[in-house]
């Protein structure tokens, strides 16, 4: 029965996917280089463990909505589901390797979004959970299925100056969150009542109209 191995040996913004996106490379080994694998369907759950890094006075303030403030961090101090994928690994025998594409939101309101948003620098510590069923034919040539062992794993360090890199790419000088959408509607109002021509310009114009607020260009 296939006895396989992950690792995580690199990673590359994908330039021309309609979203954000990253390219993780993928080693896959098989503990018997003669077994045929004739395909895998992996399933992968991506986590960031938090508690593997060191953080800067101003990356703590910046994460105390995900995780509190930083005197609280030794019990709410935790790692962040990023998301899942699934990829079908092609036919090989030994070891292969392949692109894993993981696309990535922009959305403030998701909270791997917002600790990529509050680290300044350095690394982000990803951990990858597979599963998945894998097909293969053993010497006797009979094709047979075999689940992947529960404990397959794989860490990695993702550069936090990629995943700047890549949101740049894609959103220069931008960002966005989501809105409930009666929220949405009044600010469509007021844009319109306004004669503003953009979202910004609302923003900008309702700030202006706050109590003490000060609005610099």
């Amino acid at each position: 029965m296939p006895d396989l191995i992950f690792a995580i040996e690199g990673v590359e913004v994908t330039a021309s996917a309609a979203a954000p996106t990253l390219a993780f490379q993928l080693r896959i080994s098989n503990f018997d280089p003669e077994e045929r694998i004739h395909t895998v369907v992996l399933r992968t759950q991506i986590q960031l463990e938090a508690v593997r890094r060191r953080y800067s006075p101003e990356e703590r303030q910046a994460l105390v909505e995900l995780f509190g403030q930083p005197e609280q961090w030794a019990q709410s101090l935790a790692s962040v589901l990023w998301t899942h994928t699934t990829v079908v690994v092609p036919p090989f025998q030994g070891n292969t390797g392949l692109s894993m594409p993981v696309p990535c939101s922009f959305d403030f309101n998701a909270a791997a979004t917002k600790y990529f948003a509050g680290l300044e620098h350095g690394e982000a510590p990803v951990l990858f959970l597979f599963s998945g069923t894998v097909f293969y034919a053993p010497a006797d040539g009979a094709l047979q299925v075999a689940p992947i062992a529960w404990d397959r794993e794989a860490r990695f360090r993702l550069p936090v100056e990629r995943w700047k890199q890549m949101m740049d790419a894609y959103y220069p000088n931008s960002v966005w969150f989501r809105l409930p959408r009666d929220l949405f509607e009044k600010l469509s109002r007021y844009k319109v009542r306004k004669g503003l021509a953009g979202w910004d310009q609302a923003l900008e114009s309702l700030l202006a109209e706050a109590p003490g607020a000060v609005v610099r260009a």
